[in-house]
């Protein structure tokens, strides 16, 4: 590698170090109910704030080193920022699943819901509404699609 080569090189990774502290990374952080399972939900690095992508990750939670033990996690696509993170019932098994809530970047605000569930080590995606109005209940619309019921 050359002189010139280095120089740019070192340019760019000033340029890419300087983004990522100049971002604002969103994270929720929560305990799933009723466990000691951490949910940690963030947006991508390096991403813009109104579309990428998102990640989930569990932590089993345990003192004094909460994040030692990862459990499972995923990675999807979003269209807005990071809103919350819900959890609730939706299948009616006893065990809430995981519920994250996206606002989209418009006018609108309107809001998506992907919600997965963790049954052991095992993180599975179960069902998705995008759409919904800015006050909509998304647990709600996650519930009636799943059921077959029309939307409330």
């Amino acid at each position: 590698m050359n002189v010139l080569s280095l120089s740019c090189l070192g340019a760019a990774l000033a340029v890419v170090t300087a983004v990522a502290s100049a971002e604002t990374l969103r994270v929720i952080a929560k305990i799933l109910p009723g466990t000691s399972i951490i949910v940690v939900v963030a947006e991508g690095e390096l991403e813009p704030g109104s579309v990428g992508s998102y990640s989930l990750r569990t932590y089993a939670g345990r003192n004094p080193f909460p994040y030692d033990d990862f459990i499972a996690g995923a990675v999807r696509p979003r269209d807005g920022t990071l809103a919350d993170v819900l959890f609730a019932d939706l299948d009616g098994d006893g065990s809430p699943e995981i519920v994250v809530v996206i606002r989209s970047a418009g006018t609108g605000n309107y809001l998506s819901a992907d919600a997965f569930r963790l049954r052991g080590r095992i993180l599975s995606f179960v069902e998705s509404v995008s759409g919904l109005a800015k006050d909509a209940d998304p647990i709600e619309a996650l519930q009636a699609k799943l059921t077959g019921g029309a939307e409330r």
